[in-house]
């Protein structure tokens, strides 16, 4: 299985930007492709184009970065049935591995090593008809729900998921205002006054080096 190939649109190192790694010097893996076209999109130059590469070219390039976490994102990473193989090698060559979902696709195959971040649309998204809800029976204490809110419905919508399905309880919670959508303190002063066991986090990579590709 090491030389099926997998089309990618980049690979790249940097700080993790998002999630509760965040900070943290990480190799990403960009799979080309994606069945959503959510409102608030910033990497819609996934969509197509790309390159093919092999599993065993795949491995080798992110072993040059010499780090020890590894971020598959897309796009929609799992759009590739050939993602599954790659992320048990990166797993088995005893990186720390995270999966980027929309959470529109089936995460029931995905190694039980791998971190699974995986969203909840909001409304203004635009896909909520897309969320995968038996998703959710998967998800494990070490992996992550992100509920990307550009909106106060979407932050109410948000807020009575959590509290009503009790997420908390299953895995971490991730709220992450729209850029320039959402304003980001008034999304945290929403967390604080509702007291909600959520992480609020900032896309870190969009300080630093606001939109530009491969960071």
């Amino acid at each position: 299985m090491m030389d099926s190939e997998l089309r990618i649109t980049e690979i790249f190192y940097s700080l993790q930007g998002e999630s509760n790694t965040v900070g943290i010097p990480t190799a990403f893996i960009r799979l080309t492709g994606c069945p959503l076209r959510c409102s608030y999109c910033d990497t819609a130059y996934a969509f197509s184009g790309g390159q093919k590469m092999t599993i065993a070219d795949i491995l080798a390039e992110v072993q040059t970065y010499q780090c020890q976490y590894v971020t598959v994102t897309g796009g929609e990473p799992l759009a590739q049935p050939g993602c599954l193989t790659l992320m048990t090698h990166l797993a088995d060559l005893g990186f720390y591995v995270s999966l980027e979902t929309s959470g529109a696709l089936d995460i029931s195959a995905v190694d039980a090593r791998i971190v699974k971040v995986m969203d909840l649309k909001t409304p203004s998204s635009g896909e909520l008809s897309k969320n995968r809800y038996e998703n959710l029976a998967f998800l494990t204490a070490k992996d992550q729900v992100k509920f990307v809110i550009g909106s106060q419905e979407d932050y109410e919508w948000s807020k009575a998921w959590l509290v009503e399905q009790r997420l908390h309880e299953t895995c971490q919670i991730l709220f992450s205002p729209v850029a320039d959508q959402q304003n980001p303190t008034e999304l945290a002063e929403h967390i604080l006054r509702d007291r909600l066991p959520v992480r609020f986090q900032v896309q870190l990579h969009k300080l630093l080096w606001h939109d530009a590709r491969g960071k």
